[in-house]
């Protein structure tokens, strides 16, 4: 099974109720990899929400990944962890997790991409492919003339994140991407489950 396939990212700004009812609902509905976000800086809530999500993904074989701190990540033994360009170095992330945890890095522009390729990575997310009211620091757009571009030029797994919904799903599945990272199509969404389950049978019926 590909992990990469429908990657829920956590939004952040919900309670801790919420979060754990939508990871739960979502890993139901089909999501295949979830990272924890925190963005207040608060480390010790950080750690609670990822020991909770951690707590509903055992036995399910859905990896749990961090995002941005490798310390809260070795304290609940995720699975995994995702850099930003501003966070710790890849290559330093390697050493502290081992070589067996997921190492993924956002990219933003082409330098970073050429440049990743010699890094000790699982995967990459490439961001943003679309505008999104979810990250206002946007860099670059890469459309899917970009994604396709990109998938010509990187040795890892691509994840397209960024402005991804069901209007915009199907062409960007077709470009042969391994997957896609969501946050407010899952996260936003009355009904969770039905959500995942609906947008992993769309990029199942699109895949090239």
């Amino acid at each position: 099974m590909n992990p990469y396939r429908l990657y829920l990212v956590t939004d952040d700004q919900q309670d801790l109720q919420t979060l754990k009812h939508v990871v739960k609902e979502a890993v139901v509905g089909g999501v295949t990899m979830v990272q924890v976000r925190e963005k207040s800086g608060d480390i010790r809530s950080f750690i609670a929400r990822a020991q909770a999500i951690k707590t509903i993904l055992k036995g399910t074989n859905v990896a749990l990944i961090i995002n941005d701190r490798v310390d809260v990540a070795l304290a609940v033994d995720a699975d995994g962890v995702h850099l930003g360009q501003s966070d710790m170095p890849a290559g330093l992330a390697r050493q502290l997790i081992g070589p067996n945890k997921l190492l993924g890095l956002s990219i933003e522009n082409e330098h970073q991409l050429l440049e990743a390729n010699a890094l000790s990575l699982d995967y990459i997310g490439l961001s943003a492919i679309f505008a999104t009211p979810t990250k206002t620091d946007t860099k670059k757009e890469w459309g899917i003339a970009g994604l396709t571009n990109a998938l010509t030029k990187t040795n890892f797994p691509v994840v397209a994140i960024g402005g991804i919904n069901q209007s915009n799903l199907d062409d960007i599945i077709k470009t042969g991407v391994d997957g896609v990272a969501l946050v407010s199509a899952i996260c936003h969404a009355d009904d969770p489950k039905s959500a995942a389950a609906a947008l992993l049978k769309q990029i199942h019926a699109a895949m090239p």
